[in-house]
């Protein structure tokens, strides 16, 4: 079975279950800052939530494109994806357990046909917080999956959230495929360490709310948010324990075979060499992480220094390091991503922004490869410079070159041994360690599903954006256009296409005219119509190719007088007069063609 079967099985199904399929949202967050990129299906929903009414139902279905950073060093494996596609259907305050068991095991028993004997079940064990999720074992138990596949898991296993400190969390059911059931049975956890029992899905009900005291009190709203990873079930279910076999990535890996002259050697072969398993290894991190770029550089994102910019700059050097430890010498990521995209009718989704893109996506690979190649020039004589200074070059100095240059270690070593030197490889790696330490607290925020933050501050700086993102384009012309945003508790970031340094006087008028609006206590009105009438009467919506046949649009002002129109999903306050004097403390550029303001609200 393809990306593509799954995906209609997996809609078709719930469509028939009074579902409504939604599209994918783009990757990069519409109206969320607390996340660099859209990690799992439930971020776009987050106001739909937390009882927001969704303008196409309680029930809704889709697949949603994924990047997770988190793991970027765990790429490599046989089942890490830095992109990937996530099947999920929803309950907004509708069906709870009693539908979404029953529906699991028939889908897959039913519809994919999986033997339900191969199947295990994970439920919550309990604490002193919330009780021992019988009900949903007992479901499980009513199915038919016996009582010896059902195993109870501690919270770090079998719960979801909250996101932040407060808000919606529950327990959550996981269910695993024996992907070896001809063999003798194995303690459930030895089989998982092993990677016989593979989770397959995953099903999260969110029944309680955690407050500010640490206390868990049922909510008014009981939601279902499932999860089913499309590269790991295509996988598994086309007989293969690497997902990196099927056929998402083949064609894109036998590119890569092709130009390196190197062999793919996946988990299923015997007894690999360690070199065949290295550059098995750097076969897949190319692959995933041209794969992802495309998929990053189509939704606007650009090669930098700083965020969502940093991680794509990341992933493209990262690929070519590896591209090196193959011996490939010339520019090749360029050929990699047409393979990607040549490859786009075993995706699950649709995705016409790749085809859209294309020349840019490929020029922006081309120039990121010419710009790398030049630093590791550089970085060869950093290394000379070092060891003519000290005589040989430290793990952190190894460390320092790799952060700064992108220049691999095992590049570091290989230079060392022409002057028969050995570079410290555990002072490198704690030196590696400390700065991932450093890294996933500072960015711990940064990766959150987006229930985290809407907090009466935050969705203040939201409605904020809205006011200027009208004045921008009232003062500064209609090229203008949203191209991002982040939201602290301290301040606002924008981001926005132009291509000039706004002057001081501009800067003023944008104030005065944000400020004028505030002034007049405009109302926020909420609406729910077909997107094509709300591009009728004017709403902006740049975000994303594509948006449902239903949206909700916020209007700030008249309905027939309005100063700001746009299709968004939340949260907003209902009056301007909420707002507090609105200053902009910075303005500079965010990549070519781009501009970005900071401000702040001052109450007086």
């Amino acid at each position: 079975m393809n990306a593509a079967e799954l995906k209609q099985k997996f809609v078709n199904f719930f469509v028939s279950h009074g579902h409504v399929e939604i599209p994918s949202a783009p990757i990069v967050p519409e109206n969320d800052p607390t996340t660099l990129f859209i990690s799992a299906g439930m971020h776009p929903l987050v106001s739909y939530l937390l009882g927001q009414p969704h303008p196409l139902g309680k029930r809704l279905v889709n697949v949603q494109k994924c990047i997770r950073t988190g793991d970027i060093d765990d790429i490599g494996d046989n089942r890490h994806h830095t992109f990937f596609e996530m099947l999920g259907n929803w309950s907004l305050g509708d069906y709870f357990k009693d539908d979404m068991i029953p529906w699991s095991f028939e889908f897959l028993t039913k519809i994919l046909n999986i033997n339900p004997n191969d199947l295990h079940i994970t439920c919550f064990v309990g604490d002193e917080n919330s009780p021992k999720d019988e009900e949903s074992a007992g479901l499980w138990k009513i199915t038919g999956i016996p009582s010896n596949h059902i195993h109870f898991m501690p919270k770090e296993d079998n719960w979801w959230g909250p996101a932040g400190v407060t808000g919606p969390c529950g327990p959550d059911t996981e269910m695993f495929l024996d992907t070896k059931p001809e063999l003798p049975e194995v303690e459930f956890e030895e089989g998982c360490k092993a990677e016989r029992y593979v989770e397959i899905w995953n099903d999260v009900f969110m029944q309680f709310n955690k407050d500010s005291n640490g206390k868990y009190e049922p909510l008014k709203q009981t939601n279902v948010d499932t999860g089913m990873g499309v590269e790991r079930t295509t996988a598994i279910l086309s007989g293969f324990s690497d997902n990196y076999m099927s056929s998402i990535w083949q064609p894109i890996i036998k590119k890569i075979e092709e130009i390196s002259n190197k062999n793919y050697v996946g988990v299923n072969h015997d007894s690999p060499s360690l070199q065949e398993e290295s550059e098995t290894k750097s076969i897949r991190i190319i692959a995933d992480h041209i794969r992802a770029s495309v998929f990053m550089i189509a939704a606007g994102v650009e090669p930098s220094n700083k965020e969502r910019g940093y991680v794509l700059r990341r992933l493209i050097r990262r690929s070519i390091r590896e591209g090196k430890k193959l011996g490939i010498e010339s520019n090749f990521t360029v050929i990699i991503a047409n393979a990607v995209l040549d490859n786009q009718n075993n995706f699950a989704g649709n995705y016409p922004e790749l085809n859209l893109n294309k020349d840019k996506l490929l020029i922006s690979l081309e120039t990121e490869e010419n710009k790398f190649r030049k630093t590791l020039d550089n970085g060869l004589k950093e290394i000379q410079k070092l060891i003519d200074k000290n005589k040989n070059v430290s793990g952190k100095e190894a460390f320092t070159l790799y952060e700064s240059f992108g220049f691999p270690v095992e590049m570091v070593v290989e230079e060392l041994k022409k002057y028969n030197l050995a570079l410290d490889i555990e002072e490198f790696n704690a030196a590696k360690e400390e700065h991932q330490q450093q890294s996933r607290t500072l960015s711990a925020g940064k990766f959150k599903s987006g229930l985290a933050d809407h907090s009466e501050i935050a969705t203040k700086y939201h409605t904020a954006t809205h006011l200027l993102h009208a004045a921008l384009r009232q003062v500064l012309g209609e090229h203008v256009q949203q191209s991002g945003s982040n939201i602290t508790e301290e301040r606002m970031r924008f981001d926005f296409s132009h291509g000039d340094k706004l002057t001081e006087s501009q800067i003023k008028e944008i104030e005065d005219l944000v400020n004028a609006k505030i002034n007049e206590k405009l109302p926020v009105i909420c609406q729910t119509m077909k997107f094509t009438e709300a591009q009728k009467e004017g709403a902006l919506a740049f975000f994303g190719t594509k948006y449902p046949k239903t949206v909700t649009v916020y209007t700030i002002g008249d309905i027939g007088n309005y100063f700001s129109k746009e299709v968004c999903t939340g949260p907003h306050i209902s009056n301007t007069s909420e707002l507090g004097h609105f200053k902009i403390i910075k303005e500079e550029s965010a990549a070519s063609g781009k501009r970005r303001i900071y401000a702040i609200f001052i109450v007086f």
